[in-house]
């Protein structure tokens, strides 16, 4: 199934790197690098972007801010590459980092360079010649389910990453964040979501006592799956928002961008992963499942769905500013406001059938 490895492609206009610089930079920071430098671009992802570097018969992967305007605290390339330091000896999904800098000469920002995990990525579909069948999809989202329990469970404090974020608070700070990022990025053909809003407020269930590494984008296009066993995760990619919180909001955030079997014809219409594949867990199992592996009770599962939903517009809402204000030239964002609109939609409808 090697045929199957996700593969970088043509980098796009605008976003080129300078090869001889990088090479230079490279060569002088990695002992044994030989060769000549081929760089290509990863075509997923609205945020940071992530280009494919090889030198010799060396695989690395780079990831450096986008171009244009960008919010002050994202896109921060050394907080993500001191993450990957302290996790990997810990917690083993994680690209061995190389070597970071902040020397903007280079390519015009910070940037970082990591091993490459080579294997399967999940994009909208799957990839032509891979098939799951019921009971291997399930046990592909459990697998998902337990990679993201088994992050959460890793003794923080051991890894050195105990000021790595201000866990106290932290669903109030999200609900109260996330709702002023909205107001402060909405553009005026998008909806309001300030009944959303108010009902996350309302409904906060306050913190769930647990503590954990929290990736706040944890889903199938951030895990590597084994060519040789797609069922298997061999890698978790995209650190960027990392930080230390409730291990519950960030399950509500994975949460977000699972489109399930049963879901409208509108929801499937903005799926970005194979999650509807029959035999994939539910949102609802994948919380429960959760539950049992961490030993937590909660009956708070519409909130964090809510909360996963209001947060994936958002921060679609922040990209399409960006392309609103002319911040960006990638025609993809263009369409964002369409699951934007749907995102309102069925956190709306979450709303009026909630029991909370």
């Amino acid at each position: 199934m090697s045929d199957l490895t996700d593969r970088a492609t043509s980098i796009r206009s605008g976003e080129e790197l300078d090869a001889g610089k990088v090479l230079e930079f490279l060569k002088g920071h990695i002992p044994g690098l030989a060769g000549d430098i081929a760089i290509k671009q990863f075509p997923s992802g609205f945020s940071n972007l992530t280009y494919s570097v090889q030198v010799g018969e060396r695989e690395m992967v780079l990831r450096r801010p986008p171009f244009g305007k960008k919010a002050k605290t994202a896109h921060d390339m050394g907080r993500e590459y001191r993450i990957l330091s302290a996790l990997k000896p810990v917690y083993p999904y994680c690209p061995q980092p190389l070597v970071y800098t902040e020397d903007e000469a280079v390519i015009g920002s910070p940037f970082y360079v990591m091993e490459r995990i080579p294997g399967i990525i999940l994009r909208r579909d799957l990839p032509a010649g891979l098939e799951l069948n019921a009971a291997e999809a399930r046990t592909l989202s459990e697998n998902l389910i337990k990679v993201q329990y088994q992050l959460h469970a890793v003794d923080y404090i051991k890894a050195g990453l105990g000021d790595f974020g201000k866990p106290e608070g932290y669903v109030k700070r999200q609900v109260d964040g996330w709702s002023g990022r909205y107001r402060d990025a909405r553009t005026p053909d998008a909806p309001d979501f300030e009944a959303v809003m108010q009902w996350l407020q309302d409904k906060m269930p306050g913190e769930s006592g647990a503590v954990g590494i929290i990736h706040n984008d944890f889903k199938f296009d951030n895990a590597v799956l084994n060519p040789d066993n797609p069922t298997e995760i061999i890698g978790i990619l995209d650190w960027e928002m990392a930080t230390l919180g409730d291990p519950l909001m960030d399950l509500g955030s994975s949460l977000g961008y699972w489109v399930e079997e049963s879901d409208p014809p509108s929801m499937q219409a903005i799926r970005q992963m194979p999650t509807h594949l029959e035999g994939m867990l539910t949102r609802k199992e994948q919380f429960d499942f959760y539950g049992e592996l961490a030993g937590v009770k909660s009956d708070k599962f519409d909130f964090y769905y809510c909360f996963g939903l209001f947060r994936l517009a958002v921060i679609a809402q922040q990209i399409y500013y960006r392309f609103y204000h002319g911040q960006t030239r990638d025609q993809r964002f263009e369409f964002l406001m369409v699951p934007i609109k749907e995102l309102e939609a069925t956190a709306s409808r979450l709303i009026k059938e909630s029991d909370l």
